[in-house]
């Protein structure tokens, strides 16, 4: 959670650079965008940029947040139950995208597309050190189920992409706001942007597949989804302040949700506009409001509008 705001920004960011660059560079056509003619020159480029980014990235973090806590032996730390695995999704989530930003960059380069996919590790080179850094830190550790979200996220770009050089099922993320940041603000977000990236109560988290094939409609798809809700602390809803002042609301109930609803594939609208192209592909990580069940605590809900 402390990194997903820079993680995401870096990686939309890449994704933008590289779409980008074939209406900088490409003739819009196909053809030439998917071009198996490689570039060294431009593979060169990716992959300095992509490490290179990465280190220093990682170079600050330490510098930033880790220099300034006690350091310890290596060490696995068990957060596998906190936030009913809310957090687990978005390592995933990250790690799926930061995958997609690799196989864009190996189209750009005109990687063959047998070997595109394994551009796709990315995800888990660029998120995997995070561990190391937890591990090595008394305050933290490592945790085996980020390594383990990492790893889904990274196969799931990866293995698509080996198998049929395509996306066919995505991962999307929504947000809707929830009333339990106002009850512990500093941990759960104070203002908007914080509660985006830090109210696991107000996130879902989705897989989504477009069944249909005809070319006309071949843009509405289903989703599955999975939040949680009713959650102010980790592990359970009591917590001590930084007053030494213990809050107990286990008046409020923590449960699960999966949702079934609609989805919509940006990607597959057709445009001859390069840039609004570029902004659909990287608009098309967000779930769309559509309408959708809700299971849980037993029962199926109806939405309208799921957002």
């Amino acid at each position: 959670m402390r990194f997903r705001f820079l993680i995401v920004c870096l990686t939309l960011s890449l994704l933008f650079i590289q779409t980008k660059s074939y209406s900088l560079n490409f003739k819009p056509s196909i053809s030439t965008v998917y071009s198996d003619t490689f570039n060294k020159k431009r593979s060169v480029i990716c992959i300095a940029t992509g490490l290179g980014g990465t280190v220093l990235t990682h170079i600050g973090l330490y510098q930033l947040w880790y220099k300034g806590y006690p350091s310890s032996r290596f060490h696995f730390f068990n957060d596998n139950q906190e936030w009913m695995q809310m957090d687990k999704f978005g390592h995933a989530f990250s790690s799926y995208y930061l995958g997609l930003a690799g196989i864009e960059a190996a189209k750009w380069s005109g990687v063959p597309k047998e070997k595109r996919w394994r551009w796709a590790l990315f995800g888990s080179i660029f998120q995997d050190p995070i561990e190391i850094w937890d591990g090595l830190s008394s305050a933290w550790g490592a945790s085996a189920g980020d390594l383990a979200a990492n790893t889904f996220g990274t196969l799931l770009s990866a293995g698509q992409e080996y198998l049929w050089h395509e996306q066919k099922i995505k991962m999307k993320f929504s947000y809707s706001p929830s009333s339990y940041a106002a009850i512990r603000p500093n941990t759960l977000g104070s203002t908007m942007p914080e509660r985006i990236l830090k109210d696991y109560n107000a996130q879902t988290y989705w897989l989504c597949y477009s069944p249909i094939r005809k070319k006309q409609v071949s843009w509405l798809g289903l989703a599955l989804g999975y939040g949680a809700n009713g959650m102010v602390g980790g592990d359970d809803n009591i917590w001590t302040d930084k007053n030494n002042v213990i809050f107990d609301r286990r008046d409020i109930e923590r449960y699960r949700q999966f949702y079934l609803s609609l989805d919509y594939d940006l990607s597959k609208i057709e445009t001859k506009n390069q840039n609004i192209k570029t902004l659909l592909f990287v608009l098309n990580c967000i779930k769309l409001p559509s309408p959708a069940l809700e299971f849980s605590r037993g029962k199926v809900k109806g939405h309208w509008v799921m957002f």
